[in-house]
């Protein structure tokens, strides 16, 4: 419904991010952005970015640096598995303050403001995995 009152509140196509420093570039066989929204692409708005990770991710080994952001944030990681929506479908290594953490199960992993945190770390990925990330910032930073 392009073109009426609130269509420009409804995101379809994918939109360029600004990529961080500490964000590491994928190639398409590891990583499909699906989404992105942040107050760039509608004035307002907070970060929200989707993606669909693939096997080669955790046998290309995961990139980027440990960082921290002025706002909260949840990561959400979700396995494909329809019979159990549980099973991550992978393993999954996490660090928040230096602390690891090791995941097999589909989460959602709330990081507080200023929290040091990541990379996520894909020791395993059996099926593909969808990820989200939402933050209370305008932009990924």
């Amino acid at each position: 419904m392009p073109g009426t009152k609130y269509s420009k509140y409804i995101v379809t196509d994918l939109k360029p991010r600004v990529e961080a420093p500490w964000t590491p570039v994928f190639k398409p066989e590891e990583l499909t952005t699906v989404l992105f929204l942040d107050s760039k692409v509608i004035k307002g708005a907070f970060y929200v970015e989707t993606a669909w990770m693939w096997p080669p991710l955790a046998e290309n080994g995961t990139r980027g640096q440990p960082h921290q952001h002025d706002y909260n944030e949840v990561l959400a990681f979700f396995g494909s598995n329809p019979k159990n929506p549980n099973d991550l479908g992978g393993i999954l290594e996490f660090q928040m303050n230096g602390e690891n953490h090791i995941i097999k199960k589909s989460c959602l992993i709330f990081v507080p403001k200023g929290m040091q945190h990541g990379p996520p770390i894909f020791t395993k990925i059996a099926r593909p995995i969808f990820h989200f990330a939402c933050g209370t910032g305008t932009e990924y930073f």
